[in-house]
């Protein structure tokens, strides 16, 4: 049985559906990457510069709260400019600058130098990794801006499976130094492609592109106050099982620190399937904040098995794949979501949901340290299906 020819109107109409600009978002999960290996791929290293540096492995482990913190600070900012001058300065200022700091920090004499570099590298990331989310949302149809931006957010979690590991490889033969440099390559190729890609004018054109800027409240209206703050339990969740699995196996199972490398890269894989499915399963989905309510929860119960139930280690390694799948799974249609609103706004919303990310994370490693102190890891399974829970009723509420 063949199938039957198309007609006329039909032709039209595939010919007419808006297709997802691969190009440009290939060059984004590049920029994703880079942004993120410019802070996380520090994470083998920090006795190294703590002794090249000369001082504690403390004070060099604070970098990474100094650049979460500068990132959630620009990504508002940038946003924001975003809106109000165009995507394309912020998108490709910050990677330029990005990759000067990243020759900062690799020429870097003393601490005090590195603090500086740093910090103004977490700025450069916020401040283009809002503009991306909006530039990508700009020219991507509402039916396929969930598996546009899903692939976008898959170049942050190819940091943890591929970036990390390869930078101690790298680091081994050239150091902390060249680790950086090689983070400066990447962000400057970004930047080509970004170039490339961002030339055109976008599907919907807004205040930043050209249009009359809306006034800076629109972007605080209610449902998207309360998406936002659904955000922040969102990345708490995540934060919190993503910070703290390794000593979680490590305390549970008493494997060594190389031990963990195998069960971490499957953590990580179990992230960017999610993310990607849940792109997918975005653009198909009626209504993406019941989709997103949905993950949330499954998330909770996976949460609640995984630091409740420790028969083996295999079991713990699995559930932990499951908890960052179910979790993954559910981002994109959030993401979808807060992008569903006027053009002329949202650089300033994709800018303030990278704020909010970040306050995500500030509060998944101090809720985590408490939780350690009152009752160890087996609170750690009711704290995040609560928030969860919470995540999940603040989506769907007045949806």
């Amino acid at each position: 049985m063949t199938d039957l020819p198309l007609t006329a109107s039909e032709t039209a109409t595939a010919r007419e559906r808006p297709r997802v600009p691969w190009a440009l978002v290939a060059a984004c999960c590049l920029g994703s990457f880079a942004a993120t290996s410019s802070g996380t791929t520090r994470a083998p290293f920090l006795l190294d510069m703590a002794r090249d540096l000369d001082v504690s492995v403390p004070l060099i482990a604070n970098l990474f709260a100094m650049t979460a913190t500068a990132w959630g600070v620009a990504s508002l900012v940038g946003g924001i400019g975003a809106d109000r001058f165009g995507r394309r300065p912020f998108l490709l200022g910050g990677p330029i600058v990005l990759t000067l700091a990243m020759f900062g920090v690799a020429r870097a004499g003393s601490y005090l130098e590195v603090v500086v570099w740093g910090t103004l590298g977490g700025a450069c990331c916020g401040m283009f990794m809002g503009s991306m989310m909006a530039e990508v949302s700009d020219r991507t149809d509402d039916s396929q801006r969930g598996r546009a931006l899903g692939w976008v957010m898959s170049g942050q979690s190819l940091t943890l499976i591929l970036g990390v590991p390869l930078a101690a490889w790298l680091g081994a033969s050239i150091g902390w130094r060249g680790v950086h440099l090689c983070v400066a390559a990447l962000a400057i190729t970004s930047v080509l492609g970004l170039a490339a890609t961002t030339r055109a004018r976008p599907l919907a054109a807004g205040g930043g592109q050209g249009g009359k800027p809306v006034a800076f409240r629109a972007a605080f209206t209610g449902p998207v106050l309360r998406l936002l703050s659904t955000v922040i339990a969102e990345r708490i969740c995540y934060g919190l099982a993503a910070v703290y699995f390794a000593t979680f196996l490590i305390e549970s199972y008493g494997i060594t620190l190389s031990g963990v490398a195998l069960p971490l890269a499957l953590f990580a894989a179990g992230n960017i399937l999610g993310t990607v499915a849940g792109g997918y399963l975005a653009d198909r989905a009626r209504n993406r904040l019941v989709t997103f309510a949905a993950a949330m929860i499954a998330s909770a119960m996976a949460a609640l098995a995984l630091f409740g139930w420790q028969p083996d280690l295999a079991t713990s390694v699995a559930l932990g794949f499951l908890f960052m799948l179910l979790n993954a799974i559910g981002r994109p249609s959030l993401m979808a979501a807060l992008a569903a609103v006027s053009s002329e706004v949202r650089g300033t919303v994709m800018g303030l949901m990278g704020t909010c990310a970040s306050i995500g994370w500030v509060g998944a490693a101090a809720l985590g340290g408490w939780m350690l102190v009152l009752g160890g890891f087996p609170g750690f399974g009711p704290l995040i299906a609560a928030l969860a829970l919470l995540g999940a009723g603040l989506a769907v509420l007045r949806r």
